[in-house]
Parts: structure tokens; C-alpha cells; sequence
């Protein structure tokens, strides 16, 4: 038998996997699809030598974390490099071609801006954040319902002062719009980094968007945009020789059935029809709702939290596509041709308007379109000459129920006809700004909602986060009020994933944490162990 078994081949989980591993830890990765990986995959999904990253593709938030740095250096020795900005890096076009872009330098990028106060307001804004990183970082990166957690928020608040305090508080309780119209005088700002927000899960005018703004900024201009050369299913590829040099057992195609639970502690699981056990951790990677109310027996955990879980909300739903091109485009706003993201939305103005139609079952009529173009970063994943582009949309409904411009016909839901039709008015969006757009394209491929759920059962509704990240479902309250640990209420069990503390995203934060938490003894076992030597001392 195994230490430990972990369930789920999402970041976290191969992040769990082989912290676990390497600190000697016997361990089984049980996955339920044929591949590892989650949403982490790349493809050839239009034609031949065009490699499409099929779902995620970003690295910022795993090379800015804690789990890069402890596999970070082993991870590039099984092959994992990564390609990055190091000038332009983002940028928002609005309706009217205005764009504004961001820099790698943030002088650079704060200089473009229209009023002097703003330039001085953004850079104190991102030097506010560093000057903090370190505490900010470990609440980012504990368990908050634990002691660690009021070191972190004392150093937080002695550094701060109480002004300072109350300022930050202001502003983890502001949306994105209100705190851009608060601390700028210009729409620059709003405009460039409040779609982020989107990657977030969150809406323009949600709680929590005033903290996350720079924070966002922050890592953008610190990390930029990586890469994995070669596709993101290089990333996975180095993962898995990782586990296989450390002796992880990797069983793929073994959907879990039930965690089996006997004496009132998880001692493995049913997957694939087979028995597996583990003297030590069950770790999972799954939502709320499969956790408490389809992997455990009943009566496991109490009636509250399985009520709760019963009552957790997902959110939007997501729609990529995949274009490949004969050239690249020629973006009337010339800058943009040398950019690897940009953002196709006016800020708050038309994002909010978006969120708020796709949360009403409605087709956005001008939908905030994430144009990724890699292939600046990385040219091997395109033809010589030609150009590829990864489109997410993040404001989508999962069952549409109408069409907000009236003219998409949306019986019978995500129909192949429909989808074709949705990704013609994006490509049309685009081409507004890129002209010739349409005699470049040679193929499309859509996934739509319905997709990403059959792709990951994690992503329930088509939700790519693994819940609404709303205050009141984040932080202190993720994924449940009275399960906010990852160490769940049964013994032996332990939570991780998107749906759990810190949320969704490529930083494998929480596989992480819990590794961390298993591998380093806790003060009152060390205590014990030296009490224990102690004594035996005594006796010899």
C-alpha cells in the first residue's frame, strides 16, 4: 500500500504528487481520464503542424508560486522550458481602436498614461503590493483558518499601520470598477487590467477586484506571460517523467467511484472497479458537490456541510477557439502585432454589460474576446509564416436562452450550428480591428461548454474554476463555510483543487500546501518526537 493516494491530475494534483514523492513518500495518482493533465493539454486541433494549447496556456501564477519553487529546477531537467515576453506584453482594444498597453517595465507602461497623477497613483499602487508581497503571499498560501495565519496577518497590519490597514480592507471590499474610478483620473487602468479579472472568475463589479487589480498588475509586470515551448502538453510531459523518477504509481483511465471511509477515517479509494488503499492520505481533487455528495459514504461529514455543498454555486461558463491562419494578423493598431495577449473589450464599460448578459443565459452581443497569440513567443507551435490564435471567452452561458444582439437561434442549446455562429461574430469582433482577418483563416475549432464539462468533471456547468469565486464563496469560505480547510472533517482526507483555497489557476497553490502540510511536521509533533527521544534517552 501506498502513503498516499491522490485522485486528480490537475496541476495540483501532479504538484501533490511529487512533493509527496519527494520527500519520500510512497504514492499512487489515480486519474479518471486517459491522459494527466486536466485542462492542461496541447493538440494539433485545426490541421497538421498548427499546436493549439486546448484549454489553459498561461504560466504566470505557477512560476510566481510556491510549488515552482520546490520543483521548479527538477521540472526543467525533465525537459520543461518556457518561452516569455520581455517587452510588450498585454493589451486592451476598445470598440473605437483605442488600445492601451501594458510593458514588461511598468515606468514603461505607466508613461502612456494620459495624466500625470495616474502615472504616479499606478506605480504607487504596484510598489504598495511589493513592498507587502511577502505577508500577502503567505495568507495567499496558508490555511486561513489556522494560527500560521495570524503571523501573516500581523506582519501584514504592523507593516501597514492602521491607515494602511484600513485602506487595504477598502479595497478587498471594492469591485474592480470602483476601485479603478476611485484611484485614477484617466480609463487606462480600467481599460487594460480590469478583463483580467475575468481569469479570476470574477465580474467587473464584484467584490475583491480592487485587491486583485494589482496584485494582477503586479505579476504580469514581475513574471510577464510564460509559455511552455512546444505546447502545454510539454509541461505535463515533464511532470510525468518527474513522477516516474520519483516512483509515482500513475494509473490513468480509473474514474474514483467512492472513498472508502472505515473506522471515521479515508483509507483509499474504489477506482476502476479495484480497491486502493493508503496508510496515510487520501488526497483529492474534486468539487464540493462530488466530494460530499457522491464520493463518501453518508453520514461521513455532518448535515450542515453537506447542505452547504448542496448549495455551492458555479459560475459562467467558458467557450475557446482555435484558429489557424496563413499569416498573422495585421492589426490596424500596429503594436498589437508584436503582443502575445490581447484583450478585444472597453474595460469595465462592456465587460460588465458581457458578465451580465452570460449570467442571464444570453449570448453577449459584444463579448470580452481573449485573443492569445503564442506563436510570437514560441514560433515552433505554427507553419513558417503562418500564425495561429487562441480565442477564450469568458462570458458564456452554459444553456443559453437567448441571443442578446436577437440574432442567433439558440434552440437546443450548444448545436454544432450554433457554436459555428457564435465564433463568427467573434472572428468578426476581431476583424474590426484586424482587417483581412476572414481570407487568413484556414480552420476553427470550438469547444464549447457542454465540451470543457465532458473534458474535466471538475468543471461542472463548463465552469473552468471550479466554482463561483465571489467573496462569500473565496478565501475564508472556500469551498464551504464549515469545510474551509483542505484537511477535511474526515480524518485521513484532504481537499485540493480549484474549488478550495487560494481558487482556480495555474499556480498549483493548494497541491502545494497540503504536500507541504503532510511532509513538515507540525510544532506540537516535533515537540512530541523530542519529548519521545528524550525520554528513551533517559531509560538507555
Amino acid at each position: 500500500m501506498p502513503d498516499a493516494i491522490v485522485v486528480g491530475s490537475g496541476v495540483n494534483g501532479l504538484v501533490a504528487a511529487a512533493e509527496l514523492a519527494g520527500a519520500g513518500w510512497s504514492v499512487t495518482l489515480v486519474e479518471r481520464n486517459d491522459r494527466l493533465g486536466g485542462f492542461i493539454t496541447s493538440e494539433e486541433r485545426t490541421l497538421p503542424g498548427y499546436v493549439h494549447d486546448t484549454f489553459s496556456s498561461w504560466h504566470p501564477l505557477f512560476v510566481s508560486g510556491g510549488a515552482y519553487a520546490a520543483l521548479g529546477e527538477e521540472l526543467h531537467r525533465h525537459g520543461l522550458r518556457y518561452r516569455n515576453a520581455g517587452g510588450p506584453l498585454v493589451a486592451s482594444i476598445g470598440d473605437d481602436g483605442h488600445a492601451v498597453v501594458a510593458h514588461r517595465d511598468p515606468e514603461q507602461t505607466a508613461a502612456e498614461f494620459a495624466h500625470a497623477e495616474d502615472r504616479t497613483r499606478y506605480l504607487k499602487a504596484l510598489q504598495d503590493f511589493l513592498d507587502h508581497a511577502g505577508p500577502v503571499g503567505g495568507l495567499m498560501g496558508s490555511e486561513l483558518r489556522s494560527p500560521l495565519v495570524v503571523k501573516h496577518a500581523g506582519g501584514l497590519a504592523r507593516g501597514l499601520g492602521r491607515t494602511g490597514t484600513e485602506r487595504w480592507v477598502r479595497d478587498f471590499v471594492s469591485s474592480g470598477r470602483s476601485w479603478c474610478a476611485r484611484e485614477f483620473t484617466g480609463s487606462e487602468v480600467d481599460h487594460l487590467w480590469i478583463p483580467w479579472l475575468l481569469h479570476a472568475g470574477l465580474a467587473p463589479d464584484q467584490a475583491s477586484g480592487g485587491f486583485l487589480v494589482p496584485v494582477l498588475a503586479a505579476t504580469m509586470h514581475g513574471f510577464g506571460l510564460p509559455v511552455v515551448e512546444g505546447g502545454a502538453g510539454r509541461f505535463v510531459e515533464a511532470f510525468r517523467s518527474l513522477l516516474e523518477a520519483r516512483g509515482v504509481e500513475i494509473r490513468t483511465g480509473a474514474p474514483v467511484e467512492r472513498i472508502l471511509v472505515e473506522g471515521g477515517r479515508a483509507v483509499g479509494v474504489v477506482a476502476g472497479g479495484e480497491t486502493l488503499r493508503a496508510t496515510r492520505a487520501v488526497v483529492v481533487s474534486v468539487t464540493p458537490t462530488a466530494l460530499y455528495g457522491e464520493l463518501l459514504p453518508a453520514g461521513s461529514v455532518s448535515e450542515q456541510v453537506t447542505d452547504e455543498a448542496r448549495r455551492f454555486r458555479y459560475g459562467r461558463a467558458e467557450l475557446q477557439i482555435h484558429v489557424a491562419l496563413s499569416a498573422p494578423l495585421d492589426w490596424l493598431d500596429e503594436r498589437l502585432r508584436e503582443i502575445p495577449l490581447v484583450h478585444v473589450s472597453d474595460g469595465s464599460a462592456s465587460t460588465g454589460i458581457a458578465c451580465a448578459q452570460a449570467e442571464a443565459g444570453l449570448l453577449p452581443d459584444r463579448p470580452t474576446i481573449v485573443v492569445g497569440q503564442q506563436y510570437l513567443l514560441d514560433p515552433s507551435r505554427v507553419p513558417e509564416g503562418a500564425a495561429a490564435l487562441w480565442l477564450q471567452l469568458q462570458e458564456t452561458p452554459f444553456a443559453p436562452v437567448g441571443d442578446a444582439a436577437g440574432e442567433l437561434d439558440v434552440t437546443g442549446g450548444w448545436t454544432p450550428r450554433l457554436a459555428t455562429a457564435y465564433a463568427d461574430r467573434v472572428l468578426d469582433r476581431i476583424a474590426r480591428h484586424a482587417p483581412g482577418l476572414r481570407e487568413k483563416v484556414l480552420a476553427v475549432d470550438v469547444i464549447t461548454p457542454p465540451d470543457l464539462e465532458a473534458a474535466n468533471v471538475n468543471a461542472v456547468a463548463g465552469d473552468p474554476y471550479g466554482g463561483a469565486a465571489e467573496v462569500d464563496q473565496s478565501f475564508l469560505w472556500r469551498p464551504l463555510p464549515s469545510a474551509a480547510r483542505h484537511r477535511t472533517p474526515v480524518p485521513g482526507l484532504w481537499h485540493i483543487g480549484a474549488s478550495t483555497h487560494p481558487g482556480a489557476g495555474l499556480g498549483g497553490g493548494s497541491g502545494h500546501l497540503v504536500a507541504q502540510s503532510l511532509t513538515t511536521p507540525s510544532r506540537a509533533e516535533t515537540a512530541k518526537s523530542t519529548l519521545t527521544s528524550w525520554l528513551r534517552g533517559r531509560r538507555s
